[in-house]
């Protein structure tokens, strides 16, 4: 059973940065889709942003465009999730998640139901 281990949250201010970090354990595990999603205080979980096993295609919620930048490296079997510009409406527990897909496959799941396999989520705190 993979387990999947998310780190880098934390308080910051208005306009700060963070790395989300998101590994799988056992580390060898198969290189797969992953997302990151997250859920505010009273708010549904929401996608924040997908990428392909390879890394090739991303995609992104509109609220966090142009200041969010999701990543793997695959060596190290790794995704990352940049957070720049942060507002206090990205106040949140963050989720990384993932799930098995074949190597010729190159598409990108946007459903909370399309994922198998879950961190325990990491908070972002962002103060006014």
């Amino acid at each position: 059973q993979v387990q999947l281990v998310e780190s880098g949250g934390g308080l910051v201010q208005t306009g700060a940065s963070l790395r989300l970090s998101c590994a799988p354990s056992p580390r060898d595990s198969d290189r797969n889709p992953m997302a990151w999603f997250r859920q505010a205080p009273g708010k549904e979980l929401e996608l924040v942003a997908a990428i392909t096993w390879s890394g090739s295609r991303t995609d992104y919620a509109d609220s966090v465009k142009g200041r969010f930048t999701i990543s793997k490296d695959n060596a190290e079997n790794t995704m990352y999730l940049q957070m720049d510009n942060l507002k206090p409406e990205d106040t949140a527990v963050y989720y990384c998640a993932s799930r098995p897909a074949p190597y010729t496959s190159h598409t990108i799941y946007y459903s909370r139901n399309d994922y198998r396999y879950w961190g325990q989520g990491t908070q972002v705190t962002v103060s006014s």
